[in-house]
């Protein structure tokens, strides 16, 4: 083993667990932080087209879902190559990383093709479908325009989730996090230019975002030639059957948990579109912005935990896995209740931030209050779930992934809204994410018990 190797070994398996966490997932939380924040800012700048600012905040909804699957297909592959690749870098079998590297890679940009042209090809019906029948002409036009642009960058964007999480998983949190920091930096430095300046409307906030993902995986992927990170090579890619099982294995729990939140976001739309149209989709749409970026920063500190559970996993040291555990659940949980009391505090002013029109801000307000109500419950909800998937825990970590967005969201944005109307669609992610807690809980204690 060389002395850099040796020095990487040392480091993940003998670092005392909340310094090494806390090492991985600064520049993780980071990277969550600003994606979460050049979410925000798209859906402020958009918000701020002249006369059409609702029915553009509510075309960029519509097409939320399709980026959603477009993203939940890079954390396939690369959550899949990455946990799989970390355990064999903590059991010693380089071989086997090195191709799984490549492999996944290979895989993501093939897939990331096949979505670009089967897209744009179907673009029309696949926009009839993500929106409400109430929804105007003039609001898909915008989504179409949207819709199209974005399908051209799902090459760059599924790539950049793998290179992302590759480098995550062999402990490059820094290269990671420059890579995605980039890439936002870019973005929110065309979005005012693009959407404002030169008066582009929607197509300007599409090409900001492929062109902000475009930066972040040439970035990520000179970062992946650097130092003792895993180099990719056409030579390793072996697309068999022992490695396509691996990546299922070990993706599809963030293909589930991701592809679901589209679906959810999909019938969020179409509940939220029969009481206001665009008004409730524009308001549920930035609920779900501002909630994601509450909540990325938990998201992020788990991810600096993951590459410390599958490579301690991965080495037998299933005490330093539990140690990870129970200190991001325990931080975690203190910083998104701190959240959670802004957000129900503060509620109408945030969502006025983004749009001042007093439909969207009834609407919003009281969906993020509702919201707002269970953020102290995700922390355990997505930490659990990352150290199933993690330990390679398939059957577990998918039916922990489905929980939120699918086994009790579906089934409450269906039936809520029938009995309390649009009531019901505002309150409906709480009472899926009550529900998941209580599923979750079980779950994770059954892997610690045996640990």
């Amino acid at each position: 083993m060389s002395a850099a190797k040796k020095d990487r070994y040392t480091m993940m398996t003998e670092t005392p667990v909340p310094k090494l966490i806390t090492k991985l997932a600064v520049p993780t939380i980071i990277s969550m932080l600003v994606t979460g924040f050049y979410n925000i800012a798209d859906t402020y700048f958009v918000a701020q087209v002249p006369g059409k600012g609702t029915l553009a905040t509510a075309a960029v909804g519509i097409i939320f879902p399709m980026m959603a699957i477009i993203q939940a297909l890079g954390f396939f592959f690369g959550h899949g190559s990455g946990n799989f690749l970390s355990r064999m870098l903590g059991a010693g079998k380089k071989k086997e990383a090195l191709e799984m590297a490549s492999t996944g890679f290979a895989m993501a940009m093939i897939f990331g093709i096949l979505v670009m042209l089967l897209g744009n090809l179907f673009i029309h019906p696949i926009t009839d479908f993500l929106a409400s029948s109430d929804v105007t002409e003039e609001t898909l036009e915008f989504s179409i325009q949207y819709g199209r642009i974005i399908l051209v960058g799902a090459p760059f964007m599924i790539c950049q989730f793998v290179l992302n999480n590759q480098l995550r998983f062999q402990g490059s949190a820094t290269y990671a996090m420059v890579g995605l920091m980039a890439g936002a930096v870019m973005n929110v430095a065309l979005d005012p230019i693009l959407i404002l300046a030169f008066d582009m409307g929607v197509s300007g906030a599409a090409i900001a975002t492929v062109a902000g993902q475009i930066t972040s995986f040439f970035i990520l992927l000179l970062g992946s030639r650097r130092g003792e990170n895993i180099k990719l090579k056409m030579s390793n890619v072996r697309i068999n059957g022992y490695y396509i099982k691996e990546v299922i294995n070990g993706g599809i729990p963030s293909l589930l948990r991701q592809g679901l939140a589209a679906v959810a976001s999909i019938l969020m739309n179409r509940a939220a579109g029969e009481y206001g149209a665009e008004a409730a989709i524009a308001g549920m749409s930035i609920v779900t912005r501002v909630c994601m970026m509450v909540a990325s920063a938990v998201i992020g500190f788990g991810q600096g935990y993951q590459p410390v559970c599958s490579f301690n996993y991965g080495a037998g040291l299933k005490n330093r896995v539990k140690q990870g555990y129970w200190f991001c659940i325990r931080w975690g949980t203190v910083f998104l209740t701190v959240l959670s009391a802004v957000c129900l505090i503060f509620a109408p002013q945030i969502i006025s931030i983004f749009r001042d029109d007093p439909d969207v801000v009834l609407v919003g307000a009281a969906a993020l209050r509702y919201q707002a109500v269970t953020l102290p419950l995700l922390t355990t909800n997505f930490l659990s779930n990352m150290m199933l998937q993690s330990m390679g825990k398939g059957v577990k970590a998918s039916i922990t992934a489905m929980a939120r967005n699918g086994i009790f969201f579906i089934p409450a944005i269906l039936i809520l809204p029938e009995l309390l109307g649009l009531q019901g669609v505002e309150m409906a992610q709480m009472v899926a994410d009550i529900c998941s807690f209580c599923l979750v809980i079980p779950m994770a204690a059954s892997e610690l018990r045996k640990m």
